[in-house]
């Protein structure tokens, strides 16, 4: 979390230089706490004392760490501030503690405001660097993981990194083919935007930045929510929003619609369009059109959104036409947006042999609270989306079904329970542990089961907390197979608090505390935390699980054990399993494909450990050659496993713009690169073995081909797997 916000705080500060003449800048003197802030620290001073799950004082040594943290956030790569702020700073580290309990946070504002003044400075030092020239033939490196380094011990020491910084990103550039006036003009804006971004930067954010660094220093996932914070987490959740229906983004100070939502308001106007940007926004049919140019994304979508058949009028420059060229006018009459890319989704692979196994992807666990306490008998959930999926695929006569949870970092608590619900009978799902020691049993109460055929869970390194609870409770009732990488290991409980019930007088300007109040446990009394779920059939890897997940975060909850709830698991004949992992080791072992997935693995693995590159144009441009025939080989050895032509190895490399030699990469065991995408569609090397693993325990069961016949039939009876439980409405993030 340190490190996301951290990158807003990056992305958003003040220098000189120039900005849109519309574009709402925050003042320095508007940079102070407000009466809203105090109060909300009071509130959550209290919460954490009272109800906090780990019993943390906040004391003179609590206080030492959350300064740290708040000096992280601020400067993580030390790139800004000088040994002498960071002495500055410290003079603080035994007082946070007294601020924090008395609300006066203007110091912490203070140290914010001094790393906004060094930021400028250098940017302002950055963008005269890009009017000078650069020898790489000179034989120099630049450390870019700076994390452990020293501070900086003065402005000289500055200068000297940020001219190899700069260097770099025109190198960079010039990697990429662009010309020296395009590479000067590139690296000017990317500058200025952070200047630009950072100047929009407002109260609320500082606040939020420096009242979580205190909460993660108790645990990784107690968090604070500012107002506008928690009104994207509430559409998350609720998979649901009232607007237009148009995803955006910021690019060259305009905002750029990226895509259109299918049966959103904006697609079924016909008027507005991808690669179309908004320069101007009006409310109701005769408002004022406000120029957005140069505004910050956030302000920009907080104009869109309205409420449902009210009208936004947008000024739009439409695709193709120039900078300057003629804009015009749309109007848009706003309606409830549903999120489906975050919705449960079915689909029907076909494994060797003709065998159909149902898939359905669940990416989170999302339930609309406000339409079920409203008592809206349609409310959104994960758990309904899935019972329905299940129908359809149970029509087209699938043998077995798969519910994929790779990268699902969880959601609703109260989702995990009742979706477990749908594959045993009854029982408990999850036991959960408080903060005063007191254990609450969560049970599926309903009798009866959606789907009693053969059942798989796959999990990947980035499944987590609701996803583990799961995985988890499957695998104890020996209900279906986990199959994948060991998951995240997030299993503690977060409850939200709006801040806004205790003090009405603050009129919704308090935000939200998402705390940790309890710990999750298995139904077999082991912990999900720290460890996660252990597959049943481990998919290779060569990620070490101690670099990921919950054991490599700071103060993260230990691994606990509490006695076992009274459960029956199903019988099944686990002697067979030694022989389907055989016959998955051996398979992939010559499988080009997946060898291919973790090859590519190893070289992000490879990557992502160098802590240094050479500014040496010729030693990089053999180094970029050497990585784009060996990622030509992985993507072809894919190509060739599916019956496609491999790509010519000399074709040439697209063109990118960016940010040095970093290459986006997936986080978890992935399926297909990202070339060819219409070939690409559909396909999954992974999910494929998964299907084939789940057709050899059916199989594997009963020792003949009759077992198939009867799952196809829906009388077959039910398999083993894995996941632990939830408990308490609750909501995880």
């Amino acid at each position: 979390m340190i490190r996301r916000l951290l990158l807003t705080l990056l992305l958003t500060l003040s220098v000189t230089l120039p900005v849109a003449a519309n574009a709402p800048v925050v003042a320095l003197e508007d940079l102070r706490p407000q009466a809203e802030h105090r109060r909300a620290t009071r509130l959550i001073t209290h919460v954490v004392a009272n109800y906090h799950y780990r019993n943390v004082a906040l004391d003179d040594a609590l206080s030492r760490q959350i300064l740290d943290r708040y000096i992280e956030a601020l400067d993580p790569t030390r790139s800004y501030l000088t040994q002498a702020d960071i002495e500055a700073f410290m003079r603080h580290a035994e007082r946070i503690d007294d601020y924090l309990r008395s609300s006066s946070l203007d110091p912490l504002f203070e140290m914010f405001i001094t790393f906004r003044q060094r930021l400028r400075e250098r940017v302002d030092h950055a963008t005269a660097l890009l009017d000078g020239e650069f020898d790489f033939t000179v034989d120099e490196s630049i450390e870019f993981d700076r994390e452990d380094a020293p501070w900086p011990a003065d402005e000289a020491e500055l200068d000297e990194l940020w001219r190899k910084r700069v260097k770099n990103d025109v190198l960079s550039l010039k990697l990429a083919g662009k010309e020296l006036d395009d590479i000067r003009d590139t690296l000017r804006k990317r500058y200025t935007g952070l200047y630009r971004r950072t100047a929009q930067l407002t109260s609320d954010d500082v606040y939020q930045t420096l009242i979580n660094a205190y909460t993660t220093t108790i645990d990784p996932h107690t968090a604070y929510f500012s107002p506008r914070t928690s009104e994207n987490f509430k559409i998350r959740m609720s998979l649901s929003l009232e607007g237009i229906g148009a995803v955006l983004q910021s690019e060259n100070e305009m905002t750029l619609v990226r895509e259109v939502v299918p049966g959103g308001p904006a697609e079924l106007s016909g008027k507005l369009h991808a690669d179309d940007r908004i320069v101007g926004i009006g409310q109701d049919a005769g408002g004022e059109i406000v120029d957005v140019v140069g505004w910050r994304l956030d302000d920009v979508v907080d104009l869109i959104r309205g409420p449902k058949n009210s009208v936004v009028r947008l000024e739009v420059l439409p695709k193709g036409v120039a900078v300057d060229g003629p804009t015009q006018v749309i109007e848009i009459t706003r309606n409830t947006i549903k999120l489906e890319e975050q919705a449960a989704k079915g689909s029907v692979l076909e494994v060797d042999g003709g065998l159909k196994v149902g898939v359905i992807d669940v990416p989170t666990f999302y339930m609309d609270f406000e339409a079920r306490s409203a008592g809206d008998s349609d409310y959104r959930s994960t758990t309904r989306d899935v019972r329905r999926i299940i129908d359809e695929l149970a029509a087209e006569g699938i043998a077995g079904l798969v519910i994929d949870l790779r990268s699902n970092g969880g959601g609703s608590l109260n989702e995990a329970t009742e979706l477990t619900g749908l594959f045993i009978d009854t029982g408990p799902v999850v036991q959960v542990r408080d903060s005063q020691g007191r254990v609450q049993i969560e049970r599926d109460a309903d009798n009866g089961v959606a789907w009693a055929g053969p059942l798989m869970v796959l999990v990947d390194r980035n499944s987590a907390s609701a996803s583990e609870i799961f995985a988890g409770a499957i695998q104890d009732y020996h209900r279906g197979l986990v199959v994948g990488e060991p998951t995240f290991g997030k299993g503690t409980v977060q409850n939200l608090v709006d801040l806004n019930r205790f003090d009405q007088s603050m009129k919704g300007k308090l935000g939200q505390l998402k705390a940790t109040i309890a710990q999750f446990f298995r139904v077999n009394g082991g912990s999900t935390q720290h460890r996660g779920v252990l597959p049943d059939i481990v998919l290779p890897t060569v990620i070490s699980m101690e670099d990921h997940g919950e054991r490599s975060l700071d103060n993260a909850l230990p691994w606990a054990s509490i006695q076992p709830a009274r459960y029956t698991p199903v019988s099944f004949a686990a002697d067979t399993l030694p022989r389907v992992r055989r016959d998955h080791e051996q398979r992939i072992h010559g499988d080009a494909a997946f060898q291919a997935i973790l090859d590519t693995e190893k070289a992000i693995k490879e990557a992502r450990a160098k802590t240094a590159v050479s500014l040496v144009e010729q030693t990089r441009r053999a180094e970029h050659e050497q990585a784009r025939r060996e990622q030509r080989k992985r993507e072809n050895a894919i190509r060739v496993a599916r019956g496609l032509e491999p790509l010519p190895e000399d074709e040439a490399e697209a063109a990118g713009d960016d940010e040095g030699d970093e290459s986006a990469a997936h986080d978890g065991l992935a399926g297909a690169t990202e070339e060819d995408e219409d070939d690409d569609e559909g396909f999954d090397v992974v999910l494929d073995e998964a299907g084939r693993i789940l057709r050899d325990w059916i199989a594997a069961q009963t020792g003949d081909d009759q077992r198939l016949v009867d799952a196809e039939r829906g009388s077959a009876p039910p398999l083993d797997a894995g996941a632990p439980t939830t408990g308490a409405a609750a909501r995880v993030q």
